[in-house]
């Protein structure tokens, strides 16, 4: 159930809600022991330390941004190289974060998801026995 606290934050671009929901759902599924926090810029998911983002953040330049959009944030140990990561950067070494723009719920899918699950594992999920 998506809190007052999220909604607020989608309140910017509401037309970016049925996106959130579909990554938060995703989200949840891959990692049911991520926590969710709201801040003004970016709504963060935890385990141990945080793993990913959703953010406004316009990681590409407007034309090639798609509308509506949100911008999903994850850091790795390792950069990842694929066409849908709209931006990279290390700000530490070898922490690399990793910026992907959606435009539809559709673009929550399993090769997004590898990707967040393996950075809630380098955030510090806790493994099974």
């Amino acid at each position: 159930m998506i809190t007052p606290a999220e909604l607020w934050f989608l309140e910017q671009k509401p037309a970016a809600l049925p996106i959130y929901e579909a990554f938060r759902a995703a989200v949840l599924q891959a990692v049911p022991e991520a926590r969710i926090d709201v801040k003004k810029t970016q709504i963060s998911f935890f385990v141990k330390h945080m793993f990913a983002a959703v953010s406004f953040l316009p990681a590409r330049r407007k034309k090639d941004r798609p509308e509506p959009y949100l911008t999903v944030t994850f850091g790795l140990r390792y950069r990842v190289e694929n066409a849908r990561i709209a931006a990279v950067s290390e700000p530490y070494p070898h922490r690399w974060t990793h910026h992907v723009l959606l435009g539809s719920p559709q673009e929550a899918d399993d090769e997004l998801l590898a990707w967040i699950s393996a950075a809630a594992d380098s955030a510090g999920r806790e493994q099974p026995q």
